[in-house]
């Protein structure tokens, strides 16, 4: 791999011909961006106030004199670059002088150099990371105009792999790998935690603690709002079902399946085989049960969805304090907890996108720091698309498709004394969009 500091100035580029002529390139174009979409994130971000509340979240301990780079300029800094997808460190050994980002984070002279970012990420202790998780909420609650009548809370939790000796490194059987286990919540397309956790612990550890804090703050805002808790098999625990049941918390949760609900069910699931022995068309029905785990303090309505086709029997049970009368069962399966599946893809966009799996740090705390700084690039692009984009093609454009069309922009810059100048292309077909989108967040 080419070493990121040499210098390429002085290189030619030789492309061949055009007839006559030959065809040549240099890296001595001056100031020039690649990315010059970082001035859309820039005018979004003064819209939201991300990075500011970000900023405030982290103490800094370093003597005020002795201040070259300060935390929010880090943070933009490093937030911007995720989202324009450079994940790397390294990358701003040569970023830091690009006068976009300069003048996307406020600056007019060099930002931060790859070491005084990586001590940033060291800062990240505990305090920060519950203090930036309150900075999502916060954002959240921002989002709403008026309060509104129900929040569904998508709680998943998925592997983050690892390749070197990180700390709190461990081995995981299903994932088969050495992985972290982050936690992550979403309501719709909004991120609401990302908290890093060892592998070594149950899929729902902590998650009783994320719900109750979570509630208690959105019911804080809004006390009338109805929350549901919706989630996998993986999160049914009984505290986490008697706590809902306690402060009126409605749930659709996973059910394992079991010897005793298959037996619940077995003669419906017979009719339906022979129905499919008959006609050859599959199957697919839904059952209400009564069930009742024998750790459970009571029975709970179950909802049982049956299929039968070439594969055979294909069951899925929830549970949940949801009355049949709200929601019967096909509604309760089909329209809510099917639902549940847009969080995995929320959560690829964070990680593959994002970069939230980049914890390759040697500190556990410096990796969540790293996972948090990827779920301020998440909310970024989330409010980019609500706030800017909403009428557009790129309304529900994912972040790669955005870099690509949106914000991978090249320009020439000029700066003097009265003015900044981006030189964009003429014929960039995504112009209008561009410009729409600016409006959008100016006259927010």
């Amino acid at each position: 791999m080419p070493n990121c500091t040499q210098d390429f100035t002085a290189t030619r580029l030789e492309f061949g011909h055009l007839g006559r002529r030959v065809i040549e390139g240099r890296f001595d174009g001056g100031n020039m961006t690649s990315d010059g979409g970082v001035m859309l994130l820039a005018a979004l971000d003064k819209r939201i106030g991300l990075t500011d509340a970000a900023a405030s979240a982290i103490v800094d301990p370093r003597e005020p004199s002795s201040i070259t780079h300060s935390i929010r300029d880090m943070l933009r800094q490093r937030v911007y670059g995720l989202v324009q997808g450079w994940e790397d460190l390294n990358n701003h050994t040569q970023l830091r002088r690009d006068v976009a980002y300069q003048s996307a984070v406020g600056r007019e002279d060099d930002l931060a150099s790859a070491p005084t970012l990586c001590r940033l990420e060291k800062l990240g202790d505990r305090a920060a990371a519950v203090k930036l998780h309150e900075v999502l909420v916060d954002q959240f609650i921002k989002s709403f105009k008026t309060a509104p009548v129900e929040l569904v809370l998508d709680f998943d939790a998925t592997d983050c792999p690892l390749y070197g000796k990180q700390e709190d490194r461990f081995f995981h059987g299903y994932y088969d790998s050495y992985c972290y286990l982050p936690l992550y919540v979403f309501c719709g397309e909004q991120m609401l935690a990302a908290y890093l956790r060892p592998s070594k612990i149950d899929g729902a550890k902590h998650a009783a603690a994320i719900l109750k804090l979570l509630v208690t703050r959105l019911r804080q805002v809004w006390p009338a709002v109805r929350i549901v808790f919706r989630a996998d098999s993986g999160f049914c625990r009984q505290r986490i079902l008697n706590w809902c049941d306690r402060k009126h918390v409605q749930y659709v949760v996973g059910l394992a399946r079991n010897s005793r609900l298959q037996a619940m069910v077995a003669e419906v699931e017979a009719d339906m085989q022979a129905a499919f022995d008959e006609t050859a068309m599959k199957q697919r029905g839904f059952v209400e049960l009564t069930y009742g785990a024998r750790t459970w303090k009571h029975t709970r309505r179950c909802v049982a969805r049956l299929e039968f086709g070439e594969l055979g029997n294909n069951p899925r049970f929830v549970v949940t304090n949801i009355k049949p009368t709200e929601r019967d069962a096909a509604q309760l399966y089909d329209t809510l907890y099917c639902q549940r599946g847009e969080a995995e893809n929320r959560i690829k966009e964070a990680q593959l996108g994002l970069f939230a799996t980049r914890t390759s740090c040697q500190y556990f705390n410096a990796n969540q720091f790293r996972i948090l700084l990827s779920a301020l690039a998440y909310t970024m692009v989330e409010r980019l698309r609500a706030l800017a984009l909403r009428g557009t093609p790129l309304a529900n454009a994912q972040i790669h498709t955005l870099r690509n069309q949106l914000l991978k922009l090249a320009a020439v810059i000029t700066r003097n004394t009265r003015r900044i100048r981006l030189y964009f292309a003429s014929h960039w077909p995504s112009a209008p969009i561009f410009q729409s989108a600016l409006h959008a967040l100016n006259s927010g």
